[in-house]
């Protein structure tokens, strides 16, 4: 969709020599649900950026509780982002995006979208990882990611 809209802006600029003018505010809402969105994909992946040199030096076990310290403090972000973005959208329903006439809320609405779905996999990766505890080793790729 974000290639279409700057194809359409290119278009518009060079071959019609009009510029669309609500290309603009479109391509800033489109690449807000590509970065949030993509950031909670990253957490569902277990590919979000991580320093394990401390973690991988201590014993199995302890890398196992802190695996899950880990997690917890995820889920914790995603609860505050989910919490912080409906406070966002709450305030924002009001005011319009220019151009695009729509409530400034559906920017924030990407923000809310990835609190509630890191918040969803790192929480329930916790989970997992406690009820499965004894059974559960670390793989090479968990102490890669």
């Amino acid at each position: 969709m974000l290639i279409v809209t700057f194809g359409w802006l290119v278009f518009g600029r060079y071959v019609l020599n009009v510029t669309p003018t609500w290309v603009e505010q479109l391509a800033l809402l489109l690449i807000c649900y590509i970065t949030f969105l993509g950031a909670a994909a990253g957490v569902h992946e277990d590919t979000h950026i991580g320093v394990t040199l401390f973690r991988d030096i201590v014993p199995l076990g302890l890398q196992k509780i802190v695996m899950i310290v880990i997690d917890l403090i995820v889920a914790a972000f995603g609860a505050s982002m989910l919490i912080a973005g409906i406070a966002l959208m709450k305030f924002g329903w009001a005011t319009l995006l220019p151009m695009l006439n729509i409530p400034e809320s559906f920017r924030t609405l990407a923000i809310t979208s990835c609190g509630g779905l890191v918040l969803l996999f790192a929480g329930t990766r916790a989970v997992l990882r406690i009820l499965t505890y004894r059974d559960w080793v670390p793989s090479t790729d968990e102490k890669e990611a």
